[in-house]
């Protein structure tokens, strides 16, 4: 199976409703990200054991960790969770930046140094995450 592939399969083993949101923000993501990378993540370690959710990625970008390494990785992720949905906006050197800037105006979101998390799309301002995946995407973009 390609990405494409495992990302729809990904999406449609989820309940009916928690599908439907999770193909709006994927549509919703492309648009905003137009020919960006995708990735699909099974939340599976070298030895099949689980240890997180699956996600969905988007774009991309070079990791690099304190001993000098570096991994290509992706800058946007969306999952299911048990509560509801998590986007993920990764390589914002500042874990403050995101509840700071988008917190008050996301609706009933949490907000964490690199995570947004809600129960329904009905419960946040889509207008505010697009400007936090794009302002994410660029910062990312500058590190």
């Amino acid at each position: 199976m390609d990405t494409q592939e495992q990302i729809a399969a990904y999406i449609h083993s989820q309940p009916e409703a928690k599908r439907s949101e999770l193909q709006t923000l994927h549509t919703h993501i492309l648009e905003v990200l137009p020919g960006c990378k995708l990735w699909f993540l099974d939340g599976k370690d070298g030895t099949g054991k689980i240890v997180s959710n699956p996600n969905i990625g988007y774009g991309h970008y070079t990791m690099k960790y304190t001993d000098g390494t570096t991994r290509e990785f992706y800058q946007i992720g969306l999952s299911a969770n048990t509560t509801g949905i998590s986007v993920y906006i990764l390589g914002i050197k500042d874990k403050t930046y995101l509840a700071q800037t988008y917190g008050q105006e996301l609706g009933k979101a949490s907000v964490t140094g690199y995570c947004i998390k809600f129960k329904k799309l009905k419960d946040i301002n889509i207008d505010v995450l697009e400007a936090a995946i794009k302002d994410g995407v660029k910062l990312s973009s500058e590190n």
